[in-house]
């Protein structure tokens, strides 16, 4: 299937917030901890990366090692990744240090990073620059600047990027929410229906933060997510509540645990 068809198909299935709630008389209690996969070759390189992808450094697998140390008390009944080959290997040393290596592990594209399209693989500077452009301002650095002032906000930067793509295929803002959104939704289905209660899942920033663009007026959503930083979901009465965004806790709490035992 063509990328514009994958992606045409994408925001046809869910076409508003209301659409991907479970129903309100639900009184289930679901927790859901979105995790940033750990710090890859091409982050380090300052490119490009979302559908396209590379492998973490040793930096990035210790970074997820701390975060899996972190999580250990967390009774988890259940773990997600995308496709992407980043996301898998966190999830896998995430699992290790837990002592959970054999679980089984969900699949789910939709958690896929935003597709940046033409600008895939370029370096981070060429693509803001482009996108600033596109804003009507003189460069990256003064977009960034604008959104850290909050006078710029991520949406319109998203969708900045992919109306400057020459390619034609980046996503725009409401195509990754829509997935994400429902990508979350099944998630929680799943557990509802099991009867489970806290679930793991590994996506990656930006798509993360479209995720929950609409779901909290915390303006910590339009901040850039660390590596392995944690955005946590609770699910309850058919309601979303998004309780922590950009949590690094755990990573912290993990490296005090694995230093210690060193």
């Amino acid at each position: 299937m063509k990328i514009k068809t994958w992606l045409l198909a994408s925001v046809l299935s869910l076409s508003s917030i209301s659409a991907f709630n479970v129903a309100a008389e639900q009184t289930d209690s679901v927790n859901i901890y979105f995790a940033r996969h750990g710090k890859t070759m091409l982050n380090t390189y300052d490119r490009v990366q979302g559908w396209a992808d590379s492998p973490l450094t040793p930096a990035g697998i210790e970074t997820a090692r701390y975060l899996g140390a972190g999580l250990k008390g967390i009774p988890f009944d259940r773990y997600y990744t995308s496709d992407a080959g980043r996301q898998r290997e966190t999830m896998q040393v995430i699992l290790k240090e837990m002592g959970k290596s054999e679980v089984k592990v969900t699949e789910l594209p939709d958690l896929r990073e935003m597709l940046f399209g033409g600008f895939e693989g370029l370096p981070n500077e060429d693509m803001a620059n482009a996108a600033a452009k596109k804003l009507g301002m003189a460069s990256g650095a003064v977009m960034f600047q604008q959104m850290k002032e909050g006078k710029v906000g991520l949406i319109p930067m998203v969708d900045a990027i992919s109306q400057s793509d020459d390619k034609k295929e980046a996503e725009n803002a409401l195509q990754v929410k829509t997935r994400m959104q429902r990508a979350l939704n099944s998630m929680v289905q799943d557990a509802i229906k099991g009867g489970d209660k806290n679930i793991l899942a590994v996506s990656s920033g930006l798509s993360m933060q479209m995720m929950i663009s609409d779901l909290t007026d915390n303006p910590d959503k339009n901040k850039p997510l660390a590596n392995a930083a944690v955005v946590k979901i609770i699910y309850e009465n058919g309601k979303y509540k998004v309780t922590d965004i950009g949590d690094m806790s755990y990573v912290n709490k993990g490296k005090e645990v694995i230093n210690k035992a060193q």
